[in-house]
């Protein structure tokens, strides 16, 4: 047989170009995704690009989508939460939507839906923030409202992404114990301090070592990689130590500061 001919049939042979075919199924996913079909996949794939060391700036990343969707979420969160409670005061308000666009909800949201995996550069070479998919989930809001509005946007966030059920078991969750803490004893009268040294550990670690005071008494201690990371877990165990020493006070009638 002649070389050339068979050399040809390998070489010729029609096949689905590999670039089409993943474009194809990122809009498809995209598509499941939002509950839609999407008018300008363009804005979805500048949502799920990294930010790369290229000073090509032909492709945006999603860092302008996430900016815009971290104000298109706290409109419809806001919104929400104000006919959703007609009797709640401001503060509860308050601490409903914080709970609902904090970093660590949306993280969870955006692991949930897989978004990580929608990522179009994500070649193992750029190291990914630990807030990365909380991030994707503004980012993909962003692009939901350019290619929709406002109007469609709000209906989608509420049945897709971050739904009215969702929010609603947020009602008894504790985001926050440093802040749930500082309340209590601000409510309570009570002198709580946080006393945070940066400590060294064996191979060159570094861990944060927080200690929170009641008056002059230890009430919780904890280690951890960050300084924030320490204070609130510091703050977990000292908030029940106080709601503990509270009850037990309260049961003798007597005052709980030390």
């Amino acid at each position: 047989m002649n070389l050339l001919k068979v050399f040809s049939r390998f070489a010729f042979r029609k096949r689905k170009p590999e670039p089409l075919a993943k474009e194809s199924a990122f809009e498809k996913r995209i598509c499941e995704l939002v509950g839609y079909k999407v008018n300008r996949i363009g804005f979805f794939r500048e949502a799920f690009t990294l930010k790369t060391s290229s000073k090509n700036t032909e492709h945006h990343n999603y860092e302008r989508l996430e900016f815009l969707g971290d104000a298109v979420l706290g409109s419809i969160v806001s919104c929400y939460l104000y006919d959703a409670y007609p009797d709640a005061n401001e503060g509860f308000l308050t601490q409903m939507k914080s709970k609902a666009v904090n970093r660590k909800n949306l993280n969870a949201i955006g692991e949930s839906l897989r978004l990580r995996q929608l990522l179009l550069n994500n070649d193992g070479s750029i190291t990914l923030s630990e807030n990365i998919s909380g991030n994707l989930v503004e980012a993909l809001i962003g692009a939901i409202y350019l290619d929709i509005g406002y109007e469609r946007c709000n209906d989608v966030v509420l049945k897709q992404i971050l739904t009215k059920d969702a929010m609603l078991r947020l009602e008894n969750k504790i985001i926050s114990y440093k802040g749930l803490l500082l309340e209590l004893a601000q409510k309570n009268k009570l002198h709580v301090r946080f006393d945070t040294q940066e400590e060294q550990l064996p191979k060159q670690q570094t861990q944060f070592r927080c200690v929170v005071y009641l008056g002059d008494d230890s009430i919780g201690v904890a280690g951890a990689s960050s300084k924030k990371k320490a204070e609130e877990k510091a703050a977990n165990r000292a908030y029940y130590a106080v709601q503990k020493r509270k009850d037990i006070h309260n049961a003798k009638g007597q005052d709980i500061s030390p």
